[in-house]
Formats: C-alpha cells, structure tokens, sequence
C-alpha cells in the first residue's frame, strides 16, 4: 500500500489533550508456509506470527484468546511470542532493521510513531471500514492512535485498550494509623511520612526509579504544579520553576519514605513489594489492578485516581493507547488481520480487559458488567469524564519521544534519586531535548 505523505502536524494543531478524557469511557514472521511474496495478502490460511508486548504478564489470557481463535479459524495457526514490555521496543528496532517482524504485534502508541517513521507498519483504516470493527472502536481511542501514528488521519494501530494513572494505597493501614485516604497531595506527602518506620522495614510509598520512570515522574510534576499543558508555544514546560519544584519535592520521599532499592524498581518490583510487604502506597496504572487484587483481596487496598491539588483540581498526564499493528513485512495478511479482528471482537476484548483491568477499545466491551465491579477502572473513567480531571498530553507523535523518555534520561532520573544531579538539571536536559525533537518535527513536516 502506498505511503501516505506526512501532514503538516505542528504540536499546536493536535486535538489529543481532550481524547484522553473521553477515553475513560471509560521468531520470524512465517506467512502462508513461505510460498508468497513479502507483503502480499496470502491465502488467509496457514501459520502468523504474534509479539505480545507484555510478555508474561498478559500471557494467559492471550493464549485464551489464541486458542478461542484457532478453534473458530481451524485454517490458521498463530505462533504466540512474549516479549517483556521494557524490550519491546528494541525487539522491534532490531527486526526492522535485521529482518524477523512478526504478522502482528501487540504495539503502544508510546513508541508507534517510531515504527511508523521506520515504514514497518501497514495502514489498517480501510480495513476496519466494512469489517466487523466498524463504528465499534471507541473514537477517542481511534484518534488518539492517529495522533501517535504522526501521519494525519491514518491508524497505523487498533486500538485495544487505555489506561490512566493511578494510586493504589493499603486500606489496612490507613485505617490503623487513623488517616484519610490520599485523595489530595498534601493527604498523599502526610501518609507517605506517618506510614514509614524505616527500622521496622515500613515504608509509606514506594517509587519507580528503574525502568518506566520517566512518565511517573512527569505525573507527578504535573499533577503537584497544576501546568496544563505540555508545550508553552514549541517550547515544553517540563522545567517550568514549578515543575522543578515539584520534581524535587517527590524525589525527597527516596529512602525516607521509601525503600532504598527503589531506585531500580520497574513496575513489576514495584507491584511485587506493595502486593507482598508493608508498603503503604503505589503509583502505576489501571494494568496492575487485578494483581492487586488476587494478592491482597478488595478489602486490603484501593486504587484511586491521582491526588487533586489544593484547589481541588486534578492533572494528569496522558497514558499510551495500546493496541495491535499489522507488520507490513507480513506474508499472510489476509490471516493476520482475522487475528486482529477477532482480538478486538467484543467479547475477546471484554475478556483481555478485564483481565488487565483496563478500559476496553471495543464499546460493547467497554459496556460490560465488569467495568462496575472493577472500582480502579469505574472510578478512573469517572474521573476523566465529570470535569475534574485535566490531561496533559505527552508527545507520543514524536518519533524520538520514548528514546528521550527512556533510554535517555531513565539513567538521569536515576542520578536525581541519587543526589548526583539536581532536579532543575534533569529537567533542563530533558526540556533541552524535547524541544529539539519538536523543532525537528515541525521542520519535517512544514510542507
């Protein structure tokens, strides 16, 4: 299919700071056993290829959906493989750049414009059109996997689902030591200090200084400052005094409100050590509830939107839609797609959210029963949609933006928690880069 020519998309024409709102509606590839040329079609039987980008957390319940899909399609067989979530991206680099893409993967729109940018993507816009997925997507969603993809109206993904920020905290042990839940900042930074006892290995918080970093941060600067959005002009506010002032105030819980190896934590440490030990509080997303829950039961913790300000307003910054991409290097399209389709079918969708306990693509699935009985997911989407709740939109649409966010300046985060580097130093190199990569984007694009 032919290459779509990039629209002139300055950061100031993007509409993505109100989809997030409305979202809460909240291996080689092997294709037609190798007898048709890369990037055709195929016969729509034989064996595809699928990179699930949170491999071994989501596991069990893809390999249900696989095997509901191999019965309903006898025809076709999918190769299942897991990729951890923290390597996906890189995977993904390597296979575009060395050849191995599989039929179809699990894809963020995090990193989708990266992908996009490398032309490994085949556009599935006219596919939807006419299938069963037609008018079934929830559209904030749509657009805002338009928006990552960078290239105008085009969908380089499907969505599947959405998340958003999150405060997990022990019901237990507030109620023991007689505090309100962490509904405000100053209720959170209170908690933090009255639930630590260090020589008893108690800790009131524990924070994500490893892998993932980056965006947890960035929530809680931005959620303690009260800035609305990311860009002043084309010029980021990340290390705007308030800002600044925010970041410092958060990275001064590290190891005294904190356990001291949380400076390497990933979120699947961070989940571990609050679901097993006596951590009083957590910041993820809507993706570790159920772990919560199996671990701790529904009446040992809560998962709360995060902290309003003093002024009872609340910010927060954009998670990434996840979704499905179909590879363009694909030999079996035609079957890829059929994944695609049944993955995103109500009920297939129904039953990988509620796994996740995340905020379902499909509206059928976005409707049912379950989003009730999940209180972090009801009262996440209840928050994005009565008004209380501005986004901030991170700049998923540039292609350098999870490099910048991750490999960049995780190890700088670090160096902050360590006291190498101060707060206003990170800040000012991560806005020093970004406001490059914007730069650069508007000049790609000013035609």
């Amino acid at each position: 299919m032919e290459n779509l020519k990039p629209r002139r998309r300055r950061r100031t024409a993007l509409t993505a700071a109100s989809l997030a709102a409305v979202l809460a509606l909240t291996a080689t590839a092997c294709g037609d056993g190798g007898t048709t040329a890369a990037g055709e079609e195929g016969s729509g039987k034989g064996t595809i290829t699928f990179w699930d980008n949170n491999g071994g957390v989501r596991t069990a319940v893809w390999q249900e959906i696989i095997k509901d899909f191999e019965a309903e399609n006898p025809g076709i067989k999918v190769t299942y493989v897991p990729i951890p979530s923290e390597d996906v991206q890189s995977k993904y680099d390597t296979a575009i750049a060395g050849g191995g893409l599989p039929d179809v993967g699990g894809v963020g729109a995090a990193y989708l414009a990266n992908i996009v940018a490398q032309d490994a993507l085949e556009p599935v816009g006219d596919r939807i059109e006419g299938s069963s997925l037609e008018g079934r997507l929830v559209p904030a969603m749509v657009a805002s996997v338009k928006s990552a993809g960078g290239r105008g109206d085009e969908m380089y993904s499907v969505p599947t689902s959405a998340s958003n920020g999150t405060l997990y905290y022990r019901t237990d042990l507030f109620k023991a030591a007689g505090l309100e839940p962490p509904t405000t900042w100053a209720k959170f930074y209170e908690a933090a200090a009255e639930l630590t006892d260090v020589g008893k290995n108690r800790f009131g918080y524990t924070i994500r200084g490893g892998a993932g970093s980056i965006a947890q941060a960035l929530d809680a600067m931005y959620g303690q400052s009260g800035i609305t959005s990311f860009w002043d002009g084309d010029r980021t506010t990340v290390n705007d005094p308030k800002n600044v002032a925010a970041l410092e105030k958060y990275v001064g819980l590290y190891r005294r409100a904190t356990p001291e190896a949380d400076v390497n934590n990933d979120f699947k440490k961070m989940v571990a050590q609050f679901d097993t030990g006596t951590i009083g509080m957590l910041s993820h997303n809507l993706g570790s509830y159920t772990d919560h829950v199996k671990a701790l039961g529904k009446d040992k913790f809560a998962g709360i939107p995060n902290p309003t300000g003093d002024g009872g307003t609340r910010v927060q910054v954009s998670n990434p839609v996840d979704g499905l991409g179909l590879f363009r290097s694909s030999t079996n399209k035609a079957a890829a797609w059929k994944f695609i389709e049944f993955a995103v079918s109500h009920e297939s969708n129904s039953k990988w959210n509620e796994s996740a306990g995340a905020i379902p693509a499909n509206t059928r699935a976005a409707a049912d029963p379950w989003m009730k009985e999940a209180e972090a997911t009801r009262l996440g989407a209840k928050a994005l949609t009565d008004g209380s709740t501005t986004i901030v939109e991170l700049p998923y649409y540039l292609p350098d933006w999870n490099k910048i966010s991750k490999a960049d300046n995780e190890p700088n985060f670090q160096k902050v928690l360590l006291g190498s580097m101060t707060a206003k130093e990170f800040a000012d190199m991560l806005a020093e880069q970004l406001n490059a990569a914007q730069a650069e984007w508007n000049e790609r694009n000013a035609s």
